[in-house]
């Protein structure tokens, strides 16, 4: 027996890590009766903190969903992608273990996997996803994707006009009306690559030394400049922000030239979290055809193949985030060099 100093002691530390204690069995299981097992876990521990960098705009519906569908509260953090990484790593290493799931951008959910603050889940088995959704470690699965188009003002190009491959925009037709987000060389690197990256690297020095490059910083930005016709061909935009101008009535529409690029967005479990089972209803949840079409509704291509994409029959390349990672530094310079310095930001 302790003493009867040490009890208040040790019911404050056994208060302090109420994450060692918790039950995670359910995250490496995969039978029929998951769905139910888990929902009475999540509904048990009643709320989880969810880390994420999605868009604010977005959030509402899927959490809205969420809360109602399973009565599980969410407390959500958001910021950009790199302050998600930056708490959550801070937290584990001070041992302040608050964060449940996290949800961002593939670089920032590959980096949190190598700093070992992810967790292996089981893909629950009536998910089906498309190929490349779920990282072979297994601790953090792609929930949509990002994916750069070519955006074009209507007003200003006719769809007859428009380039069939990267090697047509080479046409001296295309002098001053070019123009490309500024801080993107993974699709810089992705399209290269698909050349042959010597290959690729000439034509985009070649591009630039013919025809110009108008750099934009932000992809808003860059959707902005071509409904005002000031760029009226964007290598670059992301295809949820060409539609979404061109359903508001705007003069612009997007097309596709092989290989579209895809970057991933998508989910994890921290290692050390406080509600591990509503945390992983969530995973589920954003993996699920209800889900999914809430995405899709916000102009996201979906991973789960059962829902109708935008982007079916199409073929695309998803950008791999571990050689963004390892070889990120050798791209940025290259985009700097090639593109930023002969182009010119604006």
């Amino acid at each position: 027996m302790p003493s009867s100093s040490l009890v208040p002691f040790l019911a404050a530390v056994a208060a302090a890590l109420p994450a060692f204690a918790q039950d995670t069995s359910l995250l490496a299981y995969d039978g029929p009766d998951r769905a139910g097992k888990l929902v009475a876990a999540a509904q048990k521990e009643g709320s989880f903190a969810l880390y994420t960098s999605f868009a604010e705009k977005d959030l509402p519906p899927l959490i809205v969903l969420f809360e109602r569908q399973y009565g599980v509260k969410v407390r959500v953090w958001r910021a950009n992608s790199e302050k998600v990484v930056q708490r959550t790593v801070a937290e584990a290493a001070a041992r302040r273990h608050e964060v449940d799931a996290i949800h961002s951008s593939a670089l920032e959910m590959e980096a949190l996997h190598r700093e070992k603050i992810l967790q292996a889940v089981a893909l629950p088995r009536s998910t089906d996803l498309i190929e490349g959704a779920r990282r072979p470690h297994g601790e953090w699965i792609a929930t949509y994707l990002s994916i750069w188009v070519q955006a074009y003002n209507t007003r200003l190009i006719a769809k007859a006009d428009l380039p069939r491959t990267f090697q047509d925009l080479l046409n001296p037709k295309w002098k001053g009306k070019l123009g490309m987000e500024g801080n993107i060389p993974e699709w810089y690197a992705t399209v290269a690559l698909h050349m042959g990256e010597e290959k690729g690297i000439g034509f985009f020095r070649e591009l630039v030394a013919r025809n110009g490059i108008s750099v934009r910083s932000g992809h808003s930005l860059l959707n902005n400049m071509v409904v005002a016709g000031e760029v009226p061909l964007a290598l670059t935009m992301y295809q949820f922000l060409a539609e979404a101008a061109k359903r508001k009535g705007a003069a612009v529409d997007w097309f596709v030239m092989e290989p579209a690029v895809a970057r991933m967005s998508g989910v994890g479990i921290a290692r050390r979290a406080p509600h591990p089972n509503a945390a992983l209803l969530f995973y589920d949840f954003m993996l699920s055809v209800e889900a999914q079409k809430v995405l899709l509704s916000l102009d996201y291509v979906p991973t789960n193949a059962q829902v109708p994409s935008p982007f079916a029959g199409r073929r695309f390349t998803l950008v791999d985030p571990a050689v963004a990672l390892d070889q990120g530094d050798k791209w940025r310079r290259s985009f700097e060099e090639v593109i930023l310095k002969q182009g010119g930001r604006q």
